[in-house]
């Protein structure tokens, strides 16, 4: 089931989620109908707050050489913790819950991540290139923070000017 993407200036993205501590059919069911949203919304990535619920969970799916993003491909990630970052990188972003606009973003170029899956069976993997860039965007949102907030003061003012200007063309 494809469920309503929040969208900036929602203050339920400024939320800090909570650490999953229940791993059932109800999870499962969040966990496929996620997956099913990212993908009908063109998404690579996409965190559990942005579809409003605050729990730390998000899942990505990095297209193949094909472009494509099959299950084989989704990594289901949740309570998950950063460490062993290195190096810095810059990507353009965009975001799901910002449609429309993309920025570049620093990032740091490869880390580590520990993390648990859908069975709550500990994980890590060390991630770089768009897959660390994309671990470092969802686990923002986990901590209620989104991309645009990473901008400089002078890129921050015109993008508030750009959206303030796509509000009004949408009424």
């Amino acid at each position: 089931m494809q469920l309503p993407i929040i969208t900036y200036p929602n203050k339920l993205l400024k939320s800090i989620s909570k650490e999953v501590t229940v791993f059932n059919e109800q999870l499962h069911c969040i966990l496929d109908d996620m997956f099913e949203t990212m993908i009908q919304s063109n998404g690579i990535g996409l965190a559990a707050i942005q579809v409003a619920l605050p729990l730390r969970l998000l899942i990505l799916c990095i297209p193949d050489n094909e472009g494509e993003q099959t299950r084989d491909n989704l990594l289901e990630i949740l309570n998950p913790i950063i460490t062993n970052t290195k190096g810095t990188t810059i990507y353009q972003e965009g975001c799901l819950s910002v449609p429309g606009f993309y920025e570049d973003i620093e990032r740091f170029e490869t880390l580590t991540l520990t993390y648990q899956n859908r069975h709550g069976e500990n994980c890590s993997l060390e991630a770089d290139g768009l897959l660390a860039i994309a671990i470092q965007h969802e686990i923002d949102h986990l901590d209620g923070k989104l991309f645009i907030e990473k901008l400089t003061y002078n890129r921050r003012k015109k993008f508030e000017k750009e959206f303030k200007r796509a509000l009004k063309e949408k009424k």
